[in-house]
């Protein structure tokens, strides 16, 4: 038997120079430079300069946002960026950063949002001439026309009291925020902080954040571009379809897909179905989707109130172990969910149609992400506050999934954040000085060095945006 060697024996000791961590972030950053996000954040902040003194307030947002993409969860944690002087700057202190977020009021707030939209309208448009663009969405092995939106909503949980968190109806407590995310990339277009007693199908909250998440797309995609809204159950309030609807008379080709509740009605419609009907549905690769069938029950039920040209399609399905099934579902065998289209009968097939509302599934792990990210911790009692960290952690998301789309390929290029952080992000990397120029040396035994090294160099192509 081969002996196993021992580690090498080390001596321990704080006294190194030059040696940086997290030195991938620094991408990051730059990229909110190229973008203009930072130039964008500093204009709508500037109120927030008392006398033009101390540090930029658009910087200080910047840096926070390119915190909590890193990973970090609470202000404290600006240090990681602060102690690296030599890669990130000048970082503003626990205080100034706590301040600057207390002086983020709805104003501020907005002007924030409409800063995010002028960096995204610059990054869609590097992301069009150095790559192909905004990719299509996918379901059922097919691209998809257009943009698709996903509006969900989630829990989280406060350990502390905290203004507006209450009891949620999982019995937990906390907020509600109700976020919405673009498929094609994976962007956080837009959230509304809630209490958590906020009502998961209210129209105006959802009408709110839609809102917000269409003025965050450049003109030139928002109007002529097919736009698929896609929800939940709780997204199918008729006031918010409406909503949906009536946006075609600003130029905005919207249509909704979302859920429906399994009612009475719908039961009797479905046990009224004759088996011919039901048709195979499909997985998301395009294959046939074993012991999964749907159906459409249009005409079966009633929808009054609901925009014109309606459709309700089922499907049924063989639960699988473990599954949360209705008296309903017991009775028949099967487990069924309906929802809710306004997409025309000559736009797809059932199983297309179904496959596409299935999709909508993706932005549970849009959410997941997110709270690693700063969504799934607000760090103070005052909600205004806390509504201004949701916004720098959907900026963010935002960041590294700009990253993705302009800077990197293969495998990185559509990994989570985690294993994003773990490879590309934290890397260690050394500081040395020569020929008037500062160098950032990645260790020549990292494995994926030469992904970051690249990513730098695309950093440096990227067309700037016009100042």
């Amino acid at each position: 038997m081969q002996p196993t060697r021992s580690r090498p024996k080390l001596v321990v000791s704080a006294d190194g120079h030059g040696v940086v961590s997290h030195a991938g972030s620094r991408l990051l950053a730059d990229l909110a430079d190229v973008t203009g996000l930072t130039s964008a954040f500093t204009d709508a902040l500037r109120r927030l300069r008392p006398r033009g003194t101390g540090h930029d307030p658009g910087r200080i947002a910047v840096d926070l946002a390119v915190m909590l993409a890193d990973g970090g969860e609470a202000i404290a944690d600006l240090a990681v960026l602060r102690d690296q002087a030599e890669v990130f700057g000048p970082v503003a202190s626990t205080p100034t950063a706590w301040r600057l977020l207390a002086g983020i009021d709805s104003a501020a707030l907005a002007r924030l949002r409409s800063a995010r939209a002028t960096a995204r309208e610059a990054a869609w448009l590097q992301a069009a001439e150095t790559r192909a663009g905004i990719p299509a969405a996918r379901a059922g092995g097919r691209d998809l026309p257009g943009l698709v939106l996903d509006l969900d909503a989630t829990l989280v949980t406060c350990h502390s009291e905290k203004e507006q968190a209450a009891a949620t109806y999982k019995r937990g407590f906390g907020y509600h925020p109700l976020l919405c995310f673009l498929d094609n990339t994976g962007e956080a277009l837009a959230g509304l902080l809630r209490p958590g007693n906020a009502g998961a199908n209210t129209a105006a909250d959802h009408i709110t954040v839609l809102d917000q998440a269409l003025a965050q797309i450049p003109d030139a995609h928002r109007h002529g571009t097919p736009i698929l809204i896609r929800a939940d159950s709780a997204g199918g309030a008729k006031a918010f379809l409406e909503h949906v609807r009536a946006m075609r008379s600003r130029g905005v080709l919207t249509h909704f897909s979302v859920g429906y509740a399994v009612t009475e009605p719908v039961r009797q419609a479905i046990r009224a179905l004759p088996e011919q009907v039901w048709h195979p549905a499909l997985e998301q690769d395009g294959t046939l989707r074993q012991g999964a069938e749907v159906a459409e029950l249009t005409g079966m039920i009633d929808l009054a109130g609901y925009p014109d040209g309606t459709r309700v399609i089922v499907r049924r399905e063989r639960p699988h172990p473990g599954a949360q099934l209705s008296l309903f579902d017991l009775d028949e065998g099967m487990r069924h969910q309906v929802f809710l289209t306004d997409a025309s009968y000559g736009e797809g097939s059932l199983q297309h149609l179904e496959v596409r509302h299935r999709a909508h599934a993706r932005v549970e792990d849009r959410i997941r992400n997110g709270k690693t990210t700063g969504l799934g911790r607000f760090p103070s009692r005052h909600f205004q506050i806390n509504a201004a960290w949701l916004e720098l952690a959907l900026t963010g998301a935002d960041l590294l999934t700009w990253t993705q789309t302009l800077l990197l390929e293969g495998e990185l290029a559509t990994a989570e954040p985690k294993k994003l952080r773990y490879r590309m992000l934290h890397t260690a990397a050394r500081i040395t000085r020569g020929g008037r120029r500062l160098h950032l040396r990645i260790s020549a035994t990292w494995p994926w060095r030469n992904e970051l090294t690249s990513a730098f160099v695309r950093l440096t192509t990227l067309p700037r945006p016009a100042t």
